[in-house]
């Protein structure tokens, strides 16, 4: 487990721009179950989650016209038992952290992984975002 002290900086940058942290299992489940639409970033202490994932999904929601009604995060590697309800979610993408879903009505319709963010400018991870938030939200 990560030391707290670490972690709440990292937390702090997406639960401070109206994210929700959910740190328990039952948390997700409520969170999964609202209507609307929901954005859910599974936070990691990593570099491409401070150097792109957390900054890229922040410009995505400044500069959107639309966004989802819902903003929550876990993290990997601190609150474990939320983040692995929040994988079975994710299902059937394998766990990835940082990562990024887009659920519907509780349905996951997009998602980020990793792969699809390691490497990407923010510029690069809004784009994309803005255009799910176009088409879903």
């Amino acid at each position: 487990m990560y030391p707290e002290q670490l972690v709440i900086p990292m937390k702090e940058e997406l639960t401070d721009n109206g994210f929700e942290d959910l740190t328990s299992p039952e948390q997700v489940e409520e969170a999964l179950g609202r209507k609307g639409t929901t954005l859910a970033v599974v936070n990691s202490v990593c570099g491409c989650a401070a150097g792109s994932a957390r900054p890229g999904v922040l410009t995505a929601l400044q500069l959107a016209e639309k966004g989802p009604d819902h903003k929550i995060t876990v993290f990997a590697g601190f609150d474990y038992e939320a983040t692995d309800k929040m994988r079975q979610h994710l299902m059937p993408y394998p766990p990835s952290s940082p990562s990024i879903g887009l659920f519907k009505d509780g349905q996951l319709v997009h998602f980020f992984e990793r792969h699809d963010l390691e490497g990407q400018s923010v510029s690069s991870i809004a784009s994309d975002l803005m255009a799910v938030f176009d088409q879903y939200c």
